[in-house]
């Protein structure tokens, strides 16, 4: 029986006044308001207000609204903080992403039609309270006049899908099965970990559900059979009137590929495209910087650390917010594209991504390890192991703090169950700035398959920081399959010196669910077998890394 850790509603905040705002099937959601100088009074001047919608316990250490609330009330800004339904202190169901749009519009009418309010709001907030944001888009309230959503995306959470006549698809996380059970059980929160050794991982959820005593309605309606309730009932956000939208990605944020999916959905729409503004960053899911200090590093940061952190966190959305929501200067004067290029300071600009002057480049994968810009001259074929008792493990106990952790990935490369391809020293610093790709054709003696690979900046001491990544699922595996894998996007800087590394694996756990090897669908699973895998290196479809890569500004061609 895993443990179980319980985690209630932390006090009200003294600086907040909560409020019990009413949804229009009567629903209450517990709301805390923040309101310039002293403690939320009621007969303060009308102002502009940022909206913050969260599952996480408003008043929790987590999340540490009320320092959040601090620095946007010290700039002028009143502060609605709301625990979102059958949350903490809300009542109603906890029933994921469903309920969203309807209590998005309902909250921000209650906020509009307050004392202290002038009819002006923003949103702000990560993962789920950033997608509450894009929630709040589709509702079309017309109070919504900017949002900054940040490490997030519309489908965020969603169960992989099988799409009929298609052959691959992504590989399910583990979260998507484990968040419902966790954070969306019931009001409260109820923290467990799976045993790898126990299968399947199905039983040792209903584990936790008989000792809790009752069901989990958001587990339920995703497994064992998916029921598709719609997030967005009447439409997508994107449908909906284009609202001002400050959007950050972390280069290191594992939910980084549901924000790039959003945002190729918002080049297909030009009125969208006009009020959309890309930042992207340095970071991971829980705001853990590339460049943080060793001191900074830790789990439990103290109230002084968070502090520090907060400019970097806050300040681009108060600065996007004076010109939108305030009419404070120029939309023109904010940088369509504002990137951090990882391992050098500061932010760069550009008016689209990739960046104009990026080129594509390709490195092949040869059968002595070696990863060139010069194709193989013959096809040959390299196996590797699939074992479901001896699975490739995830690099960090918390995927969503990557950064935290910064992990040497060097030693997976020496296992039997990884293929490792490696390109020669770089003669000088290389810029990458775009899309990465891995192609490959791949086939298995199993039913199905799970092709991961990752891409690695080896540096001279033999450490390995990885810096891209994606993974597919292959059914019908026993035929040759091609597979183009999207490692997502990329600002990086190789230093002079330094190597690219691929692995390329089968299992990524506890990250990701990993194959049986049966065919079976993997959290149901209890039969594992072995599988042999194979990609050919080589021939018409060999494996490959397309990078892009910005322009040398000296004579000599950018490749290692």
């Amino acid at each position: 029986m895993p443990q179980i850790v319980h985690v209630g509603p932390a006090p009200v905040s003294p600086a907040a006044r909560e409020e019990r705002v009413r949804m229009r099937d009567g629903a209450r959601l517990a709301t805390d308001v923040y309101l310039p100088g002293a403690p939320a009074d009621p007969d303060a001047t009308p102002g502009d207000t940022v909206l913050i919608r969260l599952p996480y316990d408003k008043s929790g250490e987590y999340t540490f609204i009320p320092l959040i609330a601090e620095y946007f009330t010290g700039r002028g800004y009143r502060v609605v903080a709301q625990d979102v339904r059958g949350k903490f202190r809300s009542e109603g169901d906890a029933l994921l992403f469903v309920n969203e749009v309807d209590d998005g519009f309902d909250t921000i009418e209650w906020i509009v039609s307050q004392s202290w309010s002038n009819g002006r709001v923003a949103m702000w907030g990560d993962s789920y309270y950033g997608y509450t944001q894009w929630a709040a888009v589709a509702s079309q309230h017309p109070a919504l006049k900017a949002i900054a959503p940040r490490v997030t995306g519309t489908m965020l959470g969603e169960p992989v899908r099988a799409v009929p006549g298609e052959r691959s698809r992504p590989v399910e996380w583990a979260i998507t099965y484990l968040y419902p059970l966790t954070y969306f059980h019931s009001q409260d929160a109820y923290f467990w970990e799976l045993d790898p050794a126990r299968r399947p991982f199905s039983a040792q959820a209903e584990e936790v559900v008989a000792e809790l005593g009752s069901r989990s309605l958001s587990y339920d309606q995703w497994y064992p059979r998916a029921v598709h309730l719609p997030r967005f009932p009447f439409a997508s956000p994107f449908d909906a009137r284009p609202v001002p939208t400050l959007h950050t990605i972390g280069w290191w944020d594992n939910c980084a590929p549901l924000s790039w999916a959003d945002v190729a959905e918002i080049e297909k729409r030009p009125a969208w495209a006009l009020n959309h503004f890309l930042r992207i960053e340095s970071m991971d899911h829980e705001s853990y910087y590339l460049d943080d200090p060793l001191t900074a590093r830790v789990e439990e940061r103290s109230e002084e650390q968070i502090r520090a952190e907060l400019p970097r966190m806050l300040q681009p959305a108060v600065d996007f917010f004076e010109v939108f929501l305030r009419g404070r200067g120029r939309a023109a004067d904010i940088p369509r594209v504002s990137w951090n290029l990882a391992g050098t300071p500061g932010m760069c600009a550009a008016d689209v991504w990739p960046p104009r002057e990026a080129a594509a480049r390709t490195l092949y994968a040869h059968s002595g390890g070696g990863l060139s810009p010069d194709a193989p001259d013959a096809s040959t074929e390299l196996e590797w192991l699939h074992d479901p008792d001896d699975l490739v493990p995830s690099s960090v106990p918390n995927a969503f703090a990557f950064l935290l952790f910064q992990p040497d990935e060097a030693a997976l490369g020496a296992r039997a169950d990884v293929l490792s391809f490696t390109t020669d020293a770089f003669a000088r610093d290389v810029d990458l700035a775009g899309p990465v790709r891995v192609a490959a054709s791949v086939s298995s003696d199993g039913p199905a398959m799970d092709v991961f690979a990752r891409l690695l900046d080896l540096a001279p001491d033999g450490t390995a920081l990885r810096i891209a990544r994606g993974q597919v699922h292959v059914t019908d595996a026993g035929r040759p399959t091609p597979v183009d894998i999207d490692l997502g996007q990329l600002g990086y800087r190789v230093r002079a010196g330094h190597r690219l590394r691929l692995h390329v694996h089968s299992s990524d756990f506890p990250e990701f669910l990993p194959q049986p090897g049966t065919g079976e669908e993997p959290w149901g699973a209890v039969v594992t077998a072995v599988n042999r895998q194979r990609v050919t290196l080589g021939g018409e479809d060999p494996l490959r890394v397309h990078l892009t890569v910005l322009p040398d500004t000296r004579a000599e061609e950018a490749r290692p």
